[in-house]
């Protein structure tokens, strides 16, 4: 019965194929928001926050992969330093936010507090409850600066979760995705749901919303997610306004190279 539906799950995963092609047709419409975004001076700054393996990572990079990182930048914040504990919560996020004509990626954000740290203890319930009740104030600051601010929760069962963790333990190519607090946190499962809902309820507003995707299949919580970023961000199409040729090239062959020990990368492939 088990296989069954596991097979039947599978079965409902979005095939490469059609994802790949899909994919290629939204990332051209990124390049146009991009381009639109520098030629109007535009502020977006856009949070993923989610579980421990529930893709955000995964959703970001297919996300990037075909703009320029002038353009789009991602923020993935180590551990405060001693200073920066020291500092006012939101000063070291502050810092990253969107000048015009930027897009600015927070992998994990402020919303730190509201999980991980007060889940796992590195924050007071106290300090925990003041976050939330000046969070919607702070975004609200933020958006009245003229920053178009979005908000994604990645929502993983807890069985595809574990399924996920697990294949980083076992691929060498992704060990390093698998932290120490992860597996300190893997054990807490309600506590973090309590957390995710209390936030919910606390910085859910008119000006600041939460959009939840789910994230079973990885193909398509990345083109819906895609594919609802660029409805929030309402753009026009400038690309074939610039029209682009190569100019003529000089003629080659003119200066020679001196002789230099060139070293050569091993042809192994």
């Amino acid at each position: 019965m088990a296989k069954s539906k596991a097979k039947e799950q599978s079965a409902e995963r979005l095939a490469r194929k059609d994802y790949e092609q899909e994919l290629k047709r939204l990332h051209v419409e990124l390049v146009k928001l991009q381009q639109w975004v520098v030629a109007k001076g535009l502020k977006v700054c856009v949070v993923f926050e989610g579980r421990d393996g529930a893709g955000k990572g995964g959703t970001i990079k297919a996300l990037t992969e075909r703009v320029s990182p002038r353009v789009f930048r991602v923020v993935a914040l180590p551990a405060p330093t001693e200073r920066e504990k020291s500092q006012m919560y939101a000063q070291r996020y502050l810092q990253h936010m969107p000048a015009a004509g930027e897009v600015v990626i927070f992998d994990r954000s402020w919303y730190n507090r509201a999980g991980v740290e007060r889940v796992m203890g590195f924050c007071s319930d106290e300090q925990a409850h003041k976050f939330l009740s000046v969070v919607p104030l702070f975004e609200k600051m933020i958006v009245e600066s003229g920053i178009i601010l979005i908000k994604y929760w990645l929502e993983v069962s807890a069985e595809e979760q574990q399924r996920r963790l697990e294949e980083r333990i076992r691929d060498g190519r992704k060990i390093w995705k698998l932290s120490p607090m992860d597996l300190k946190s893997f054990s807490r499962w309600d506590d973090y749901t309590r957390a995710r809902d209390e936030m919910f309820a606390a910085s859910d507003s008119s000006w600041a919303p939460w959009y939840m995707a789910r994230s079973e299949d990885k193909r398509r919580v990345r083109l819906n997610i895609i594919s609802h970023l660029l409805e929030q961000v309402p753009y026009e199409d400038i690309t074939q306004e610039q029209k682009i040729e190569l100019p003529k090239r000089g003629k080659i062959g003119r200066y020679k190279s001196p002789p230099y020990p060139f070293r050569m990368v091993d042809e192994r492939f």
